[in-house]
């Protein structure tokens, strides 16, 4: 009974002597804590707002050079634009017809061969028929000399100059450029084709453009050296589709954009398969993983001792 009375004497005079200490440590730590709350939130405060002032510095700077870096084209409701849409492919064919009796005299498209037509645009007689107006050089021969042949399906679009210094010297100065990835290779894609076909107009006052240059509020710096090449009827469709300014250009920008992106449509239809692939999938893992785990998760265990 002694012994017993003599061990919770000593417990409780163990609590008595550990439990200031833990209170007054937690009293120690408090203050600390406070002062690192402040600490933070005054170099989030920081943070936020440098990162605001800089923000409204690059808004500033982007407004006050729109013109440098031109008109932001406005949004069109492209057929393709859909994830269930294809290409417009009488639109592609329409805009081919554009390049070719239009921008072809000027641009290229480096990396687009007469094949790539085939079943899009054109059935493979009509691309043989293309190819075939145009001479290639090919060669050397058994007298090891070049020579001229009609073009293939395998053949690469002809280029308007041989080189860049001829073209450089038929332009100006300017060099056109390659129409293959314009597309893709400019903020806005076919919108932007088509804003800056359709928008050339007469420089606004206290706006000088100089000699030989055009004014396009679309183009970067406002002064472009291509001049308006698309007005209506200047393209005769062969589907009868009336030529319009706004037509013409709606169809070369969708040529380009297939020009940019021919892979497009199969992506599509690639995705939709897949999307439905891993939707079965996901339901059926699903529906196996409840029928292996219901009866696990749901069984009851009991232990019978034994007696």
């Amino acid at each position: 009974m002694f012994s017993r009375i003599a061990s919770q004497t000593t417990r409780r005079a163990v609590r008595q002597v550990i439990q200031p200490s833990v209170q007054a440590r937690y009293a120690s730590t408090k203050p600390s804590a406070a002062d690192n709350t402040v600490q933070i939130a005054s170099v989030s405060a920081a943070i936020v707002g440098a990162t605001g002032f800089a923000y409204a510095m690059a808004s500033n700077s982007v407004h006050a050079n729109m013109a440098d870096e031109g008109l932001h084209a406005p949004k069109h409701p492209w057929y393709h634009s859909s994830p269930f849409h294809t290409y417009d492919h009488a639109a592609i064919r329409r805009g081919y017809q554009v390049y070719k009796e239009v921008c072809s005299a000027c641009h290229s498209l480096e990396r687009i061969a007469w094949r790539n037509l085939i079943d899009v645009s054109h059935t493979e007689d009509e691309v043989k028929a293309l190819a075939e107006e145009v001479e290639y050089e090919d060669g050397p021969n058994e007298a090891g000399d070049m020579f001229q042949r009609p073009g293939k399906p395998s053949d690469y679009m002809p280029k308007p100059y041989p080189n860049n210094e001829a073209a450089r010297s038929a332009n100006a100065g300017a060099l056109p450029p390659d129409l293959s990835l314009m597309a893709v290779a400019r903020h806005g894609g076919a919108d932007y084709v088509f804003a800056l076909l359709t928008g050339y107009m007469d420089p606004p006052g206290g706006v000088e453009v100089r000699e030989g240059l055009n004014y396009n509020p679309y183009f970067p710096g406002g002064a472009i050296a291509m001049a308006r090449v698309l007005f209506d009827g200047v393209v005769e469709y062969e589907d009868g589709t009336p030529a319009t300014t706004t037509q013409m250009a709606r169809d070369v920008s969708t040529f380009l954009s297939w020009a940019a992106e021919p892979e497009h449509d199969e992506r599509k239809k690639m995705g939709m398969k897949m999307t439905a692939v891993l939707t079965t999938l996901t339901l059926l893992s699903i529906w196996l993983k409840r029928f292996k785990w219901a009866p696990i998760k749901n069984r009851k265990i009991v232990y019978n001792p034994p007696k």
